[in-house]
């Protein structure tokens, strides 16, 4: 285990001429982040973001960026020697992330509001705030590498692929990619862990986050009925061949490819979600090969490739789910920033709302938000 190779990040001016702002959530990952940095001699400035208050969303005690979280970031900077200060996000989190995740699910969306978090708020109002602090760059905890490329910044894999980030960072543009450092991308999670005991912090068991910060018991469709009184309208579950199966509770319940807890009969074979209908507050089920795709299209383009996204095709891979492998694809562009996806072969479960990124190897090419069809 060796110390940051600080060389690595970037930088052209030594350490100690160089200001870095940490994003610290109070979990191990960043708060290694800002150790290394402060070790290998940077001038570190933590900052947390107070996202939400607790009480206004969820009952449970222990989600992140709230009242534990904070005070294991400011222990964690006090026993490293450098600043730290809270910052109150939580109008700009609850429109920019909590609010679209809601009205994503209204709409019969499969959403991913950690994505959003880090386009709107991290990547965005928290990187203006780096830069008022005439910081070099900002710094995350994330497990991604940022290497120097032809001429600009590239976003690829992190060394764990077990613990690659990448899926979530897809919406990077290249001006924040410049900007953006991420001194965990080369290492295992078992050595950040062991950084973490090195330098006693108590965090280093500190046990990782593994649902959605202002979802912590999974319970999404509780959370959106609060946000959105009358999210629970019934309606009808529908074969594909039009034949009414039964009724559902709130479309907010489905999500596309979902086989258990349908508590239909009239079918012989194994039902799945085809497809949500908002307006109609109709659930569309049939057999598993309905849900067979090739072709889809996205919105929000976000492309990092060394040339422009031609319309005559891209071939790459692509990912749908973070923990997916990447599957062999044809990227095409299209008006008014979207681009047309071809799969080499079908894919199971492809739903509005889900992001859709693409790699070339471990490079990081970009990606966009599927669209309803």
């Amino acid at each position: 285990m060796t110390q940051l190779d600080w060389k690595s990040l970037g930088f052209p001016k030594p350490p100690k001429e160089t200001r870095v702002v940490v994003a610290m959530s109070g979990g191990v990952d960043s708060s290694v982040t800002a150790s290394l940095l402060a070790e290998a001699g940077f001038d570190v400035v933590g900052i947390t973001l107070q996202l939400y208050d607790q009480g206004a969303v969820l009952e449970k005690k222990g989600a992140c960026c709230a009242g534990q979280d904070i005070y294991d970031a400011a222990q964690v900077a006090q026993k490293m020697g450098f600043p730290h200060y809270v910052l109150d996000y939580e109008s700009v989190f609850k429109q920019g992330v909590i609010d679209d995740f809601a009205d994503s699910y209204m709409r019969g969306e499969t959403p991913v509001p950690c994505i959003r978090c880090n386009q709107n708020v991290k990547f965005k109002d928290l990187l203006n705030t780096a830069k008022e602090l005439n910081a070099d760059a900002l710094a995350t905890g994330h497990y991604i590498q940022r290497k120097n490329g032809d001429g600009k910044a590239e976003l690829h894999t992190g060394i764990d692929l077990n613990k690659d980030q990448s899926y979530f960072l897809f919406a990077t543009t290249q001006d924040q990619v410049e900007y953006l450092r991420f001194p965990l991308g080369g290492l295992s999670k078992e050595e950040t862990r062991q950084h973490a005991e090195r330098f006693g912090l108590e965090v280093a068991n500190k046990p990782d986050s593994q649902d959605i910060c202002f979802v912590p018991d999974g319970n999404y469709a509780r959370i959106v009925e609060k946000l959105r009184p009358g999210a629970l309208e019934s309606g009808d579950i529908v074969h594909v061949n039009g034949t009414v199966l039964g009724r559902h509770d709130g479309i907010i319940n489905y999500t596309i490819g979902q086989r258990k807890g349908l508590n239909i009969g009239g079918s012989d074979e194994p039902l799945y979600v085809i497809k949500i209908d908002p307006r109609g507050h109709k659930v569309i089920v049939g057999p598993r090969s309905a849900l067979g795709k090739d072709t889809f299209y996205i919105n929000e383009l976000n492309w990092l490739g060394s040339t422009d996204l031609a319309k005559d095709g891209y071939k790459c891979h692509i990912k749908i789910r973070s923990g997916q492998n990447p599957m062999p694809a044809t990227v095409y562009a299209a008006a008014d920033n979207k681009a047309k996806v071809v799969l080499d072969m079908p894919e199971y479960g492809i739903s509005a709302g889900q992001a859709c990124v693409f790699y070339d190897g471990s490079r990081v090419l970009g990606g966009g938000w599927i669209l309803r069809d």
